[in-house]
């Protein structure tokens, strides 16, 4: 096991242990850490290990990051998607 795999590893546990905490503002100011500390060790799991572990790796991410995903597919739903929806219809 690499490196890479390793810490992605460590990353979800830590993930998943904070989330099992109470917190005030609903787990957000956890959720930016997580975040930057994430998005470097994903790059580099991609880099070390090919696209189908990078895959995996970023699905279980997702699945920890459920509701950021969730908003910013809405996001970028009602930003690009908005524009489609207004064709007449028959």
């Amino acid at each position: 096991m690499t490196i890479s795999m390793m810490l992605a590893c460590a990353w979800l546990l830590l993930a998943n242990l904070a989330g099992s905490f109470p917190s005030k503002d609903n787990h957000w100011s956890r959720a930016y850490v997580l975040m930057s500390l994430g998005t470097p060790l994903m790059i580099w799991v991609f880099w070390e290990n090919g696209p189908w572990l990078g895959l995996l790796v970023l699905a279980a991410a997702l699945s920890v990051f459920r509701w950021p995903a969730i908003y910013a597919w809405r996001r970028v739903r009602a930003r690009f998607g908005a524009a489609s929806d207004k064709s007449p219809r028959a």
